[in-house]
Formats: structure tokens, C-alpha cells, sequence
């Protein structure tokens, strides 16, 4: 019996660090929100301010999953000829 219970709260652990028990912020929208990019050029980055890893072009779209703390950067998934994750500084869309 005792095994099962420490097998129970290991499971539980599990479950609880991979959907994030912390609280939403006010910086994480509730749905994903599909925004288009109205910038000429916008770099993807790997992290804020961080390593280019692609570049959204005017028109192109992203996908906001959540801002950073300060609302300069926005994580998300970016369309075009990017088709990856990363962050783009905010206040580039339409």
C-alpha cells in the first residue's frame, strides 16, 4: 500500500509540474490570438531579445500564446517562412 501512495504522489508531482501549477498571469491570453504582421520586416527570435532565428515579412501571421512580463516581447508561433516558435518584439502588429 505504501508503494502505491508514493507511486500516486510521484504521478501526481508529474502532472501537476507538466500543466504548470502556477496561476495564469494577466500576461497569458485565455485563447490564442492570430495576429498579422504589419511591420515591413520582423525578426523571430529563440528567446527575447535573443539569437534571429527567421523573419516574418508584412502580412505574414503569429500566433500569440503569452507576452512577456513587460508586454515588450510575445511569444508565440510564427507563420510565413518561419513555421516555428520563438519572440517578436510586440507592437508590430496590425
Amino acid at each position: 500500500m505504501t508503494s502505491r501512495l508514493a507511486a500516486l504522489g510521484l504521478i501526481t508531482a508529474a502532472l501537476l509540474t507538466s500543466v504548470g501549477a502556477a496561476p495564469a498571469s494577466a500576461s497569458t491570453p485565455t485563447t490564442l490570438t492570430t495576429r498579422q504582421v504589419c511591420a515591413q520586416s520582423l525578426y523571430v527570435r529563440a528567446t527575447a531579445a535573443g539569437v534571429i532565428i527567421g523573419t516574418l515579412y508584412y502580412g505574414d501571421n503569429f500566433a500569440v500564446d503569452h507576452y512577456s512580463p513587460s508586454r515588450q516581447w510575445v511569444y508565440g508561433h510564427a507563420y510565413g517562412n518561419v513555421h516555428q516558435d520563438g519572440w517578436v518584439q510586440n507592437g508590430w502588429f496590425c
